[in-house]
This record gives C-alpha cells, sequence and structure tokens, in this order.
C-alpha cells in the first residue's frame, strides 16, 4: 500500500505535472509548427522546383528509391523549431533581465515609518 501512497504522491508533485503539461502543449506545437512548415514555408521555398519536377509535396522528393523530402521536411520542421524556441528563450530572458534591474521601492511599512520619523522630527 505504501508503494501506491509514494507513487500518487511523486505524481501529484509540481515538476511532474508541470512536465506533464509540458509535453502537451510542445506535442500541440508540434503540430501547429508542422503544418506551418509544410502548408505554408514549403511551398513558397520550393514550388518551382516541385512544379518542375511534377510533383506536389516536399516529401515526395526522392532520388531511385531513396525517399529524402520526408528527411528534408523533418529538417525544415526542426529549424523552425528550434528558431522559435530560441526567439522565446531570448526574449524571456531579456524581459527577466529588466525585471532585476529595476529597484524596488520601499514597502507600504518603510513608507510609513519613514511618516513617522518626520513626524517625530518635526516636533
Amino acid at each position: 500500500m505504501s508503494f501506491i501512497k509514494d507513487f500518487k504522491s511523486f505524481a501529484m508533485k509540481g515538476n511532474v505535472m508541470d512536465l506533464a503539461v509540458a509535453v502537451i502543449i510542445g506535442a500541440a506545437f508540434g503540430a501547429i509548427v508542422s503544418s506551418f512548415v509544410a502548408d505554408i514555408i514549403t511551398p513558397l521555398l520550393l514550388t518551382p522546383a516541385l512544379r518542375m519536377a511534377h510533383l506536389t509535396d516536399i516529401k515526395d522528393l526522392k532520388w531511385g528509391e531513396v525517399k529524402y523530402g520526408s528527411f528534408l521536411a523533418a529538417v525544415i520542421n526542426f529549424i523552425v523549431i528550434a528558431l522559435v524556441i530560441f526567439s522565446l528563450i531570448k526574449a524571456i530572458s531579456s524581459f527577466q533581465r529588466k525585471e532585476e534591474a529595476a529597484p524596488a521601492g520601499p514597502s507600504s511599512t518603510d513608507k510609513l515609518l519613514a511618516e513617522i520619523r518626520d513626524e517625530l522630527r518635526s516636533k
């Protein structure tokens, strides 16, 4: 019984739940990027070459029996995902640096104590 209790405790920790959410969002993001690459990037980049080869999709590219088009599409997907993640991390880190650089003002308690001090000095 303690094994199940320990597992439940482990599974309900914040890190495990955060990881589960990240995996789900990552899968959805992967589908979005795959669609973006297949439906927007690839046609813009390779439409003339595909038309000359009488192909409709980059995944149909092959050399003899070697189908390199699927690999090429996967490489383009990876590059787009890497660029987006890099951009997000760069934006988040610059935002965090701006937050750290801003000096914290006095708290409400400090302000109240300063007012009391000033009142006592004036008397």
